[in-house]
């Protein structure tokens, strides 16, 4: 089993231009590096020690564990020149990774001795030190069971669970720091121009350049209130700052993010958006779209911040452009063999053709859920969402978000009562629309997965889609009522549902709902949800067929 603790590293840490660098040399470190290639120097089965070298760091690999030594080294953007400073960051390192991944980052060590005597964890005075892991198989990683094919619904939810789950336990930057004021947000992207401009002679790239040089430049003028607004609000936290999918290994079934950034806070405090955005665009740039719709809304549906799809797509781009530039880079590096200058140049023009096609805002619509309870819209929701590329938002969920409550907290109240109480229902329906124009407005199609079972609740939001200049469609769901029933009584026994609803409130129901009339019918799409896989894949495309046409006939006219 071999780590892989210096992939990450290696990505994200050249995303930093090298202004300067210098190599400060207090020892051989040529002659320290060997003798810790002995087992003997540890204090524990370490045989065979195998070495993996990145631009800022050593890694050892001795037995269970994994030793990181940071170079001696002076760049632009960090400072390892000293030994201080090398102790420092390594127990910055061992903070920062504790806070997301404590069983695998151990503690900070001595070396002891002298460089052709090393002792690893020994005591007296230091001549270096090394930050301590606990190894783990390279397979683990989220990375390569994407490219496998096996990075499935089950890990991409927990991704995101422990993503909203970190992000609502870290600290907010200070009203007086400068982290994720309009300035600072804009700088590195606008770096990453500048520092492409320097290796780009292609005149198509260079245009294609010139291009998302300019969106950058004026999403950074739209949103500087934005940005403003996000950093009062307390979204600019103390993030993991490189989180993509080879920086998360599966342990026990668990995601557990490892080597965030120590060196350089400016990277680290960042708007809790743009780490999501890393990890959306990871998955779009691995062909995995569902996963990445799948991924970004199990995360807003947890933390509720649909306010930062106004700055998602800013965050989209810049992500990829400064992976574009990565491979740019190493395209550029001298020593660089022809297969990889070839291998580089094509993830490079590939990642700035992902930043193009992001810069492109979805189309406006909004889609209403319609169905009685059990009839399946959550499940056919979260399908439509993946092939559709939307933003879903929940009755069941917002009900409870507005009294405080979690998801799937039971609140056994009566089915017209407490919670669900007609003044509570209307709360409820006034947060979704207040949510539907966040959602359209910042260029998403929008799905509301609530019943909609009275022509009162669907006027208003057609009427919403009308002002929003968005089409509107009803995805109605059904089945036969014995299996609803079946479905309901269920899923009320499981309680693993944020939805409440169960037999009795489906009879109500039932006796109750306003059919859908004529000219509502001449904007709905049938789904049956009993149809296997394919049959709801042909309901969605059909869907997603009927918003085009609406599109192809508004154009002509």
């Amino acid at each position: 089993m071999r780590a892989d603790y210096a992939h990450g590293e290696c990505c994200s840490r050249a995303s930093e231009p090298v202004t300067e660098m210098t190599v400060s040399r207090p020892m051989d470190s040529s002659t320290l590096l060997a003798a810790l290639r002995d087992p003997a120097c540890y204090p524990h089965p370490a045989e065979p020690v195998e070495l993996i070298e990145t631009h800022i760091s050593w890694v050892l690999l001795a037995g269970e564990y994994a030793y990181k030594l940071k170079k001696p080294v002076s760049l632009g953007f960090l400072d390892f020149g000293t030994l201080e400073a090398r102790r420092h960051y390594c127990e910055e390192e061992l903070r920062l990774n504790r806070r997301t991944a404590p069983d695998l980052y151990l503690a900070v060590v001595r070396i002891t001795g002298q460089p052709a005597a090393p002792r690893m964890g020994g005591t007296g005075e230091a001549i270096e030190y090394a930050l301590k892991m606990k190894r783990f198989p390279q397979e683990a990683l989220a990375d390569n069971a994407a490219r496998r094919g096996e990075l499935g619904a089950g890990q991409i939810d927990a991704i995101a669970a422990a993503l909203a789950a970190f992000h609502a336990t870290i600290p907010a930057a200070p009203e007086s720091t400068g982290f994720g004021a309009p300035d600072h947000v804009a700088a590195p992207a606008l770096a990453n121009f500048e520092q492409l401009a320097e290796l780009i002679a292609d005149r198509h790239e260079s245009e294609q350049l010139g291009r998302l040089r300019a969106w950058t430049r004026g999403e950074r003028e739209r949103l500087s209130e934005t940005f403003a607004v996000r950093k009062r609000d307390g979204f600019v936290r103390e993030c993991h700052g490189d989180l993509h999918l080879r920086n998360i290994v599966f342990l026990d079934g668990r995601p557990v993010p490892f080597d965030c950034i120590e060196f350089n806070p400016e990277l680290r405090w960042i708007d809790v958006m743009n780490e999501a955005a890393f990890l959306v665009m990871d998955l779009l740039e691995h062909g995995l779209e569902g996963a990445a719709w799948r991924f970004l809304n199990a995360y807003l549906e947890t933390t509720g911040d649909y306010p930062g799809l106004r700055v998602l797509r800013y965050y989209l781009v810049y992500r990829a452009m400064v992976r574009a530039k990565i491979a740019c880079i190493r395209a550029h590096q001298p020593g660089a063999d022809a297969a990889e200058r070839s291998a580089t140049g094509r993830q490079y023009r590939d990642y700035l053709s992902l930043a193009e096609s992001l810069t492109i805002p979805g189309r406006r619509a909004l889609i209403v859920m319609h169905g009685l309870a059990g009839s399946g819209k959550s499940t056919v929701a979260l399908t439509m969402l993946e092939r559709l590329g939307a933003v879903r938002v929940r009755s069941d969920v917002e009900r409870k978000r507005i009294h405080g409550l979690a998801a799937q907290a039971r609140t056994h109240a009566d089915p017209y009562g407490g919670i669900y109480a007609p003044e509570n229902t209307r709360l409820t329906y006034d947060r979704l629309k207040l949510l539907v124009r966040e959602i359209i407005e910042s260029g998403y199609p929008a799905i509301v997965d609530a019943a909609f079972l009275w022509r009162a609740e669907r006027d208003v939001f057609r009427a919403l889609a009308r002002e929003l200049k968005a089409r509107f469609l009803i995805a109605s769901c059904r089945a036969p009522e014995a299996v609803l029933r079946r479905r309901v009584a269920r899923r009320e026994a499981a309680m693993k549902d944020a939805s409440e609803a169960g037999v009795a409130v489906l009879e109500n129901q039932i006796a109750t709902q306003d059919l859908l009339s004529p000219d509502e019918l001449a904007q709905a799409m049938p789904i049956d949800s009993e149809a296997d896989e394919a049959g709801l894949r042909r309901n969605i495309d059909e869907i997603s067929a009927r918003l085009t046409q609406t599109e192809a006939a508004d154009a002509i006219h």
